[in-house]
This record gives structure tokens, sequence and C-alpha cells, in this order.
């Protein structure tokens, strides 16, 4: 006997609603949207969701930890390194 198709959304969890004010916030007045604008709109959107998911848990994002220099370190020396056994 063939199996019953399950329906697309059934593993998901219920998705939140977005309000329209915000919809139009994003897409700034652009309709039609191309391609190339949609990625670029849901690529900033999801990287302020997972900077501020990552905020809770870290004070710092991925944007200022790989701004922030690197720390310095001392140069090896000849008289640093352990003596040589032959």
């Amino acid at each position: 006997m063939p199996s019953k198709k399950k329906p697309a959304t059934a593993g998901m969890a219920a998705l939140p609603s977005i309000p329209k004010e915000l919809i139009e916030q994003l897409i700034g007045g652009a309709t039609p949207m191309t391609a190339d604008q949609i990625n670029a709109t849901t690529m900033a959107l999801k990287k302020a969701l997972i900077e501020r998911a990552l905020g809770a848990e870290r004070p710092t994002t991925w944007a200022t930890r790989l701004a922030a220099p690197a720390p310095r370190r001392q140069p090896i020396s000849a008289t640093s390194l352990p003596p040589r056994r032959c």
C-alpha cells in the first residue's frame, strides 16, 4: 500500500508573523524587487537576527571581533628556545 505524503509544513514550527510595517521598512519602496535586492535584504535580516541572538551569549559581534587588532606576540629569540640535543 503506498504511503501518504505528509504536508511540507508538517515538521516545521509555526512561523512568527511579521508586521507589514516592518516589511515595508525592509523593502524601502522598491517594488517589484529584483532577485538581488531580495537576496541582499534577507542576508541583512539574517545577519541582524544572528547578531541579536548571539548578543545574549557574547558581548561582541563577529564583525567587531574581526575588526579588532590582533594581539601582539613576543618574537621568538634563540635564547627563549630550549637547548637542542644532538
